[in-house]
C-alpha cells in the first residue's frame, strides 16, 4: 500500500516538525511506539487520573493538539493521544483504502485498548475523524464515549467559502492560504494559532491527505455512556443537519458550546474537558 507522504524526505520533515512540538508542550509527557492492527502506533501520555484516550481528526495528531491534553490532564484525567494511522504524524504512513477504512480502524482503536488499558475503563473522546473511529470501535472496556463534531454520520458541508480556501490552500500551500482555510474551521473573530497554520502548510505540501471519513453503516454505542457535542459555528457539520442524524442513528440530543466552529477542541478545549471530569 501506498505511503500518505509524497516523499521520504517530506515525510521525515513532517515526523521532524511533529517530535519538536511534542518537546515544547507546556506540560511533561510520555511518548511510546507499539502495534496495533498490525499497525505501529505512536501515543504520548499526561497526566494521571482517570483515563481518557483522545482520538484526534483528519490530518491532526498529538503535536498539535496540546490544548485539549492541557485541559484534560487539569480536569484531573490521565490523556492519552495516539497519532491515527494513516494520517501524518509519527505513526504508520500507510492508510486503509477508503471501503474497509472504518471497520479497520475500529478494530485498530480495540485492540489499542486491549494493549493499554489492561482491566481499566476508559473514556474515548473522539474529535471528527476520531468520533467516527470511536463508533466503530466494540471494545467493552470504552466506558463512555464524547463524540465531538462527529464524523460519519452526514456528508460534510462544503460552502464557496471552505471550497475557495481549501483549493487554494491544497494547489499552492502556504502560512497564509493555511490560515484562511483554518479560519473557516473556527467561530466568527477567531483566529488560528500560527503554529496550527504551519502544520497544515506542511500537511499540504507533503502528505496526500484524506478527506470525509464517509457514512457509517455500524455504530457501538449506547444513549446512556455517550455524549454528542460540537461547536455553535461548525461549517462542516452545522448543527441543524447533524442534530437530525445524531437523533436518528444515536438516540442522543446533540449538546452544543457556543462561539465555537469545527475545531472546538482548539477554541475552547476546557469545555470538552468538562464533559468528561
Amino acid at each position: 500500500m501506498k505511503s500518505i507522504y509524497r516523499t521520504p524526505a517530506g515525510r521525515d520533515l513532517v515526523r521532524a516538525w511533529c517530535t519538536e512540538r511534542l518537546a515544547e508542550w507546556p506540560i511533561p509527557q510520555q511518548r511510546v511506539t507499539l502495534t496495533a492492527n498490525g499497525s505501529e502506533t505512536h501515543l504520548v501520555t499526561a497526566g494521571s487520573g482517570g483515563t481518557v484516550l483522545f482520538i484526534p481528526g483528519t490530518n491532526f495528531n498529538a503535536a498539535v493538539s496540546a490544548p485539549i491534553a492541557v485541559a484534560l490532564r487539569q480536569a484531573g484525567c490521565q490523556v492519552v493521544i495516539p497519532d491515527v494511522p494513516g494520517q501524518p504524524g509519527l505513526s504508520s504512513d500507510v492508510r486503509v483504502a477508503g471501503a474497509r477504512r472504518a471497520a479497520w480502524y475500529g478494530a485498530w482503536l480495540d485492540e489499542l485498548v486491549e494493549q493499554v488499558y489492561d482491566d481499566r475503563p476508559v473514556t474515548v473522546v473522539g474529535h471528527s475523524l476520531g468520533a467516527a473511529i470511536a463508533l466503530s470501535a466494540s471494545s467493552p472496556r470504552i466506558s463512555r464515549r464524547v463524540l465531538v463534531s462527529p464524523g460519519g454520520l452526514i456528508r460534510l458541508s462544503l460552502t464557496p467559502a471552505v471550497l475557495l480556501h481549501s483549493t487554494a490552500w491544497f494547489l499552492r500551500p502556504t502560512p497564509a492560504r493555511s490560515a484562511r482555510l483554518l479560519t473557516t474551521m473556527l467561530a466568527p473573530g477567531h483566529q488560528p494559532p500560527e503554529q496550527l497554520a504551519d502544520w497544515m502548510t506542511l500537511v499540504a505540501r507533503h502528505t496526500r491527505t484524506s478527506g470525509d471519513p464517509g457514512r457509517l453503516h455500524t455504530t457501538h454505542s449506547t444513549p446512556a455512556t455517550t455524549i454528542a457535542v460540537s461547536g455553535s459555528h461548525d461549517v462542516f457539520l452545522p448543527p441543524e443537519r447533524l442534530r437530525p442524524a445524531v437523533r436518528d442513528r444515536l438516540h442522543l440530543d446533540l449538546r452544543l458550546v457556543d462561539d465555537a466552529g469545527h475545531l472546538v477542541v482548539h477554541e475552547n478545549p476546557a469545555a470538552i474537558a468538562a464533559l468528561v471530569a
